[in-house]
């Protein structure tokens, strides 16, 4: 899955950090490092942070944040295992000719390259995330996929291949951290980390970032998202493609032609992954059994279920509550 440093103890972080990076993203990427550190005993990881300037940078917030060191600074790298790129707001207008070439010169030296928030716009703007799948925040990804189609946008909360990991940004990069340090100190020192920050749920790669429904559309007949909402309202008590029309205010053709125009779809095929996406929530959120999930979801039985979820996530409901 990776071939980043991911056996081998202590782990050394370097985060670069762009001018008006978002502070959210870079403490939840951190705070994991910190606790792994204290519930262990133990510097299994350290951390610097890196700017252009070598002084300060000033956060999205406007809280300004001095720095340990600047990119050209002799042998700013000889301790550095994992480079992670902290973008957020205008990040195009943030990022220079120079820090291009400069992660450029990282990437040859085999250190391993992260992101959050918008970092991914700066790995991928370097060329460094060609034929690799990442994830970056729901506002960005519409972007991301037209200038750089040679990058594998996800919708997923972060994204892990080979020496690149990202993450969409907000607090998903506890959830990238945490499954890191399971695997380098175990399941029970993430799960202790997650507790002590009142996690109540350690998110997986697995998981999609919920993009609102209107961005999804973006400039879309209104009558499609009035559909689509009657969907998600109408989960567990499926409605029939002639009432859903008519509640629309669409013919039956007209539905169809919007669904597969705008979603690439069947309105049948966009409900039952609906019904399969809330199923999901359920199984990792909820002690339900299979048959309360199945039927709160619409389906007509267990086996129906099963099946079906096994073929649009690749494993069946069961694997996936105990990942």
């Amino acid at each position: 899955m990776t071939n980043f440093n991911c056996n081998g103890l202590p782990v050394r972080f370097g985060f670069l950090l762009l001018n008006r990076f978002t502070l959210l993203s870079l403490s939840s990427a951190v705070e994991p490092l910190r606790m792994a550190n204290r519930i262990c005993q133990q510097e299994h990881y350290s951390w610097k942070t890196i700017a252009e300037n070598g002084v300060s940078v000033v956060a999205s917030d406007g809280i300004v944040v001095n720095v340990d060191c600047d990119c050209s600074a002799k042998g700013v790298l000889a301790d550095i295992d994992i480079l992670i790129v902290c973008g957020g707001d205008h990040v195009d207008k943030e990022v220079s000719d120079e820090i291009l070439k400069w992660l450029r010169m990282v990437a040859r030296k085999g250190i391993s390259l992260g992101a959050v928030c918008t970092g991914s716009y700066v790995l991928a703007k370097a060329g460094l995330l060609d034929d690799y799948r990442c994830s970056i925040h729901w506002e960005n990804m519409a972007v991301l996929s037209e200038l750089f189609p040679n990058v594998a946008v996800s919708r997923s909360l972060y994204a892990i291949d080979r020496d690149r990991f990202t993450s969409s940004g907000g607090t998903s990069p506890v959830d990238m951290m945490l499954y890191i340090i399971s695997i380098q100190c175990g399941g029970d020192v993430s799960s202790s980390i997650a507790d002590q920050f009142i996690h109540e749920r350690i998110r997986s790669s697995q998981d999609q970032q919920r993009v609102p429904l209107r961005h999804i559309l973006g400039k879309s007949p209104e009558k499609l998202t009035i559909a689509v909402e009657i969907m998600e309202a109408n989960i567990k008590d499926e409605i029939s493609q002639e009432d859903l029309a008519h509640y629309s205010g669409l013919s039956r053709r007209q539905l169809q032609r919007l669904f597969q125009q705008y979603l690439g779809c069947t309105p049948t095929r966009y409900y039952q992954q609906l019904r399969l996406q809330r199923a999901r929530e359920l199984l990792k959120q909820t002690n339900k059994s299979l048959i309360e999930i199945s039927q709160l979801t619409g389906f007509v039985s267990t086996s129906h279920f099963s099946k079906s979820y096994r073929k649009y996530f690749g494993h069946s409901p069961s694997m996936e509550r105990y990942n």
